[in-house]
């Protein structure tokens, strides 16, 4: 077993959709990045990445390259799931916290953790998605922008032959 932890934040901007765990949320802003801006799949792919040792999430897909312009976060979420399946892991399980200090996030938590344990190849049950708010301090506090942190355990799979 390995245990990975990720983190990423993005500031608000305007004229995008705001997009967390695969969910579009209404919201006046969505996130400034590269890609779709989702954090929440951001650090998770960044803790499953590192419990795996293969490096983070911007290694992969790097923020520069015209192939991940505007993304489905999704999608490299599932590149990743690909990489862990090839390495011969896969996920124990997921807890990941979402800091935000709007919009409110509880009815789509759901929707959220579906999203992810299809994209995981696994049961929604090992996916715990948590959101909270700062009480007013910090960039998140603001409303400037939505940061995550992912912690996950990957468990090995019948041998594949791949060093671990």
């Amino acid at each position: 077993m390995r245990i990975g932890q990720g983190y990423d934040a993005h500031r608000f901007g305007p004229g995008r959709p705001l997009i967390l765990g695969g969910v579009e949320i209404q919201h006046p802003f969505g996130l400034e990045a590269h890609s779709d801006g989702d954090v929440l799949i951001h650090a998770l792919c960044d803790a499953l990445l590192g419990a795996a040792g293969l490096r983070d999430i911007g290694y992969h897909f790097p923020d520069n390259s015209a192939e991940y312009k505007n993304i489905d976060s999704r999608q490299l979420l599932k590149r990743v799931m690909q990489l862990l399946d090839s390495e011969g892991w896969r996920l124990g399980n997921a807890d990941i916290t979402v800091v935000a200090q709007a919009p409110k996030l509880s009815p789509h938590i759901e929707s959220m953790r579906r999203n992810m344990s299809e994209d995981l190849h696994s049961d929604p049950g090992k996916i715990n998605i948590k959101a909270t708010t700062t009480e007013g301090m910090g960039f998140a506090g603001r409303g400037e922008g939505i940061a995550c942190y992912a912690v996950v355990l990957l468990e090995a799979v019948a041998d594949t032959g791949s060093a671990r």
